[in-house]
């Protein structure tokens, strides 16, 4: 008989929108490393530890697939998207491109509502820090950065952010393994905003050139740290 597969810490689910909840519930399992690069999701097991059918789990990895968390393999299942060194840098070029001008454009743009918003993002990404829950810190770092694009008033730029969104939640998640102390993540964030307030394009850039370049740096070293040499 076949060894069934270990539990990951999913928990139950309730009976509505199954599906987004099952992609919900595999991304944080994702994001905090319970299902690293390269493990294969076991629909049957996921399915069993959840308390639902194996239909809405294998909808929800084909969902996953389409975002970039998940890649299907014929007759094997699916399994956690490895992210190369390349693929890191990559991803972070683009950010870059994208995050500068969008804070530029949001500090034009801003308004006391605006301001507010990302005060609170920032608060609360401290108030988890101090609760040390991983997930939620990685989805409050990533909600920072998509407050600045939205507040844009670029439609298109916000669309391109998103369009980056799983592979940036990875991304995240690896950050939270560089710092001791999750309350540093909140910190690194400050300067972008205070100078997004004070409204110097010069600086906005330089400040966020700064930020992802650090994080670039440190996260392309972790993954090449990680990859096993062939």
């Amino acid at each position: 008989m076949r060894a069934m597969s270990p539990p990951v810490g999913l928990p139950l689910l309730a009976e509505s929108d199954l599906v987004r909840q099952v992609a919900r519930r595999l991304t944080d399992a994702i994001v905090q490393g319970r299902l690293p690069p390269g493990a294969k999701v076991a629909e049957a097991a996921v399915a069993r530890e959840l308390g639902i059918s194996r239909a809405p789990v294998r909808e929800a990895a084909r969902l996953l697939e389409s975002q970039g968390l998940l890649k299907a393999s014929p007759r094997r299942g699916f399994f956690v998207r490895e992210l190369s060194a390349q693929d890191v840098d990559e991803l972070y070029a683009l950010r870059l491109c994208i995050e500068r001008h969008a804070a530029v454009e949001a500090s034009r743009r801003l308004t006391p509502e605006t301001r507010a918003a990302l005060r609170r993002q920032l608060d609360l990404m401290r108030d988890l820090a101090r609760r040390d829950d991983p997930a939620t810190i990685v989805e409050a770092d990533y909600q920072f950065h998509r407050l600045i694009c939205e507040a844009s008033g670029n439609a298109r730029l916000l669309r391109l952010f998103d369009g980056l969104a799983s592979e940036l939640r990875i991304v995240i998640g690896l950050i939270g393994r560089l710092y001791d102390d999750p309350d540093e993540i909140a910190r690194t964030h400050e300067p972008v905003l205070e100078a997004i307030e004070a409204g110097h394009p010069e600086r906005i850039v330089a400040h966020v050139d700064h930020h992802l370049g650090v994080a670039r740096r440190e996260v392309v070293g972790l993954v090449r740290s990680l990859t096993p040499t062939p």
